[in-house]
Order: C-alpha cells, then structure tokens, then sequence
C-alpha cells in the first residue's frame, strides 16, 4: 500500500470477500456494514498517508465502543446500543488511518458465557474467549489485526486455539477509556495479528512509539522456563512440545534454565479470582439491578459465587499481588522472558466453553506483557501456543524476542 500497488478498497474489499465466503461458517462478526466499509476505505485512498497502518482493515471486540457501529457487549441488554463517542484505543486508530471494518463478538461482558463464534481450523472446537471473534477474524483471513482485551486469558486464550499471535500488553499502556468494564484492577486493551512484527506495528500505533527494529542483533537470550504451580493442566502433547522445543532453543543459541518462582507466586492464581470477582460483582450492578431476566444462568452463577469475595479479601488479593510484582523485578534479572504454555493444550472440542485460562490469569495480576505464537500442534492438528512474559514496559523487547523463539520454533 505504501508504494501504491494496493488501495484500500481493493483490501477491503478482498477482506469483505473473504468474510462473505466463511461467515456463516466462522461467525467471527457482531456487525459488519460493508457499504461502510466501502466508503471508509474511499476516503482514506483520497487523503496523504497518516502512518504504516492507513488503509489497513481491523476488527474491533464488540466490549469496545464505537461512534458510528453498535457496541452490545455480547448482551441482549444492549441489543442495537450506539455509544456516543469512540472507545480512546479506536480513536486512535482512526487518527492512524484505520479502516475501522465492524465489531468482531465477544462473549457476554467479556466473561465465560459462549457465543456464535466457531474456530475457523475446526469449528467443532472453541475458538476460545472472550475475544472469540477477534481470534476467528484474524485467523481465517477476515482482517489482518484485531482489538481484543483481557481480564483473564482473553487474548491470549483464543490466539493459541486460533493459530494467531496474540498480545496482551503491559497493564494500562493502552487506554482504557470507552472499554465496558469487568475490573479495573485487571483488565487489559490488547490485540490480535497473523505474525509478530504485525502486532509490533499495531502496538506501536496504538502507544504513539516507533516501529520495533527486528534487524538488530541482541545477546544470548536468557529463558527461564517455568511449569508453573499448573502444570498439572497441561494435556500430554503440550508437556511434549516443550520438552522438545527447550533443546532446539538451546540449539539456537539462548540460555535456557529451568525456574522456580518463590512459593508466594503458587497463590496468585487464587489472588488473581479474588481481585476479579470482587470488581466484576460492581461493574455490573446497574445490569443485575435493571436487566437481571436478561443476563445469561452462566453468568448469572458466576455472579453469585463472585459475591462470596468481600471487601477484606479483596485489599489482601490487592496487598499479595502487588507483592509478587515487586518480587518478580528478582526473577527478571537472570532471565530476559519467561517461557510457559498459553493454554493447557489446543482448542478443546465442543462450544459449551471457551476453555481453561488457568496458564494466563497470574500474568494479567502480575500487569506484564505477555504475547502467545503459535508453534507446536496437539493430537487433532490444532496449534498450540507457546506464552512468553516479559519486565513491566518492556513490550518492545518481548516483541523481539517473541519474534526470534517463533522463527526457531517453526522453521
């Protein structure tokens, strides 16, 4: 596009093809105009190049407000609901020269309950949650990026059952504002694209910094691979993969050692709920108050079990985590990033579920960057992602290093 042998239209509309052909069949989308899109792509051929993204097709989670398109939160209570301004991250794309392309689905407030979305590698398996359509849009070829947030596992989750790389960034680096709330204390702007230096260039924009430099040469990468308190979760290929890949890393060139994090870090998944049911239960009260018949039982039974968590044990889920951040400044200066699974294994099968974020919750408390690629494949030929973590602010790096493990890893 740069050098003027694509318009955006001709990209946006081979985008529109695509999804006309594998919509009914993926269900990536909670709204898409293609008239819209059409003309937005228009203007946008008309005017100079505002930056690297300008023109480009991106899907937006339907948690996320949007000016001129629906935003219902995955929930019949906000059935047609039009905000009155863009969510800050969108804003910023549009000042980017983004083709703003529809709202991709999310689950019902970003929390558990499944909707339509099927994974396009086999849509009798989850294509994971919350930002399922996100995952799916990117993965079948619907867009080249995609906005998805995090309170749990949320990008991270569905990028690994997709095939797709997906970021979760540095806790509060992209604004939230104009993002429906699950808890404040947790949730995350991140993003979904088909290869790492793509996210690299999304991110970027997004946080107003240059472009990450993939030439350049960096030391011996120091990994620290750790099984974390829940290995036991992994599935028998993923114990598997990493067996095989911590070898052909070594291979490569990087430093591998296996860690242990110090015994405080074995609660974080628990302090991680705590934190979460505690602020959920209070961003949704105007909904339980008003709409209760219309919240889903699924959410509905979580909400009830969140209440249990009282204002006590929250400041100290609070105080621990805040605790374990500090102690993980220690962990970071033997090793560059932290290697461990995305996922317990691939997409499972069946879509009563979006699968288990048990791998990710710790580093969404911990507010790190954490980014999945795909790189090994479970027994019914889906991927499985491999999660590196990174320092607090340290994206750019990650990045970087993501890049390199997943070049090792699949060529």
């Amino acid at each position: 596009m740069a050098a003027g042998r694509l318009t955006a239209v001709q990209l946006a509309e081979a985008c529109l093809n695509r999804i006309a052909e594998r919509e009914d069949a993926v269900k990536a989308w909670a709204y898409i105009d293609p008239k819209q899109v059409i003309a937005q792509a228009r203007a946008l051929d008309l005017e100079p190049r505002r930056g690297p993204l300008h023109g480009l097709p991106v899907g937006v989670k339907d948690i996320i407000d949007t000016v001129d398109m629906p935003t219902e939160y995955g929930s019949p209570i906000y059935a047609g609901y039009r905000p009155q301004w863009d969510a800050a991250c969108v804003a910023v794309l549009r000042k980017a020269g983004v083709n703003i392309m529809g709202k991709t689905v999310t689950v019902e407030f970003a929390m558990r309950h499944p909707n339509k979305t099927r994974n396009p590698l086999n849509p009798a398996h989850t294509p994971g949650g919350s930002s399922s359509g996100s995952a799916a849009a990117v993965a079948d070829g619907m867009v080249p990026f995609a906005l998805g947030t995090q309170t749990g596992g949320s990008v991270l989750r569905p990028a690994a059952f997709c095939g797709v790389v997906g970021l979760k960034p540095s806790f509060n680096v992209i604004n939230r504002a104009g993002v429906k709330p699950n808890s404040e204390s947790l949730d995350t702007v991140g993003l979904m694209a088909r290869n790492v230096p793509d996210a690299a260039l999304m991110f970027t924009t997004l946080i107003g910094q240059s472009a990450v430099d993939f030439s350049g040469q960096h030391s011996p990468l120091r990994i620290g691979f750790w099984r974390t308190p829940q290995w036991s979760h992994a599935d028998t290929a993923t114990r598997e993969a990493f067996s095989k890949a911590l070898p052909i890393l070594a291979k490569a060139g990087a430093r591998i050692q296996e860690v242990e994090l110090p015994e405080a870090f074995n609660g974080m998944s628990a302090t991680h709920g705590s934190i979460s049911d505690y602020e959920l239960v209070r961003a949704l009260e105007c909904e339980r108050m008003h709409f209760a018949e219309k919240i889903s039982a699924t959410l509905m039974v979580k909400i009830r079990q969140a209440e249990k968590c009282d204002f006590d044990r929250y400041v100290t889920a609070q105080r621990h985590a805040a605790k374990c951040r500090l102690m993980l400044n220690d962990v970071f200066r033997d090793h560059d990033i932290l290697l461990v699974p995305s996922a317990s294994g691939e997409a499972p099968l069946g879509l009563q579920s979006t699968g288990d974020s048990t791998f990710n919750r710790i580093w969404t408390a911990l507010h790190v960057p954490a980014i999945t690629v795909p790189v090994f494949k479970g027994q019914s030929g889906l991927p499985i992602g491999a999660q590196l973590v990174a320092p607090y602010g340290e994206d750019r790096k990650l990045l970087i290093f993501a890049e390199w493990v997943h070049k090792v890893l699949t060529e």
